[in-house]
């Protein structure tokens, strides 16, 4: 077994998307394909995970208090 990659970001952090985060079908009270954080939204980590199979740390951010979105070390940078 492969040990995760430690993440780059940590929980607190404030951030900001470099891309539209688009619904995936995982926000049932939001149509699919939504745009659930726009480019250029801030956030904060509220969590940091990581999916197992592809050994990468996954942040949990959440946008002005609406939606919590598992973002991508690509898809963030500190604000």
């Amino acid at each position: 077994m492969i040990d995760p990659r430690e993440p780059k970001y940590q929980w607190g952090m404030r951030v900001r998307t470099l891309t539209e985060l688009v619904n995936d079908g995982s926000f049932p009270d939001a149509p699919e394909d939504a745009v659930l954080a726009a480019e250029g939204a801030f956030g904060e980590i509220v969590q940091v995970g990581a999916h197992v199979e592809s050994n990468t740390p996954v942040y949990m951010v959440e946008f002005e208090q609406k939606y919590v979105v598992g973002c991508l070390e690509e898809e963030i940078e500190p604000a």
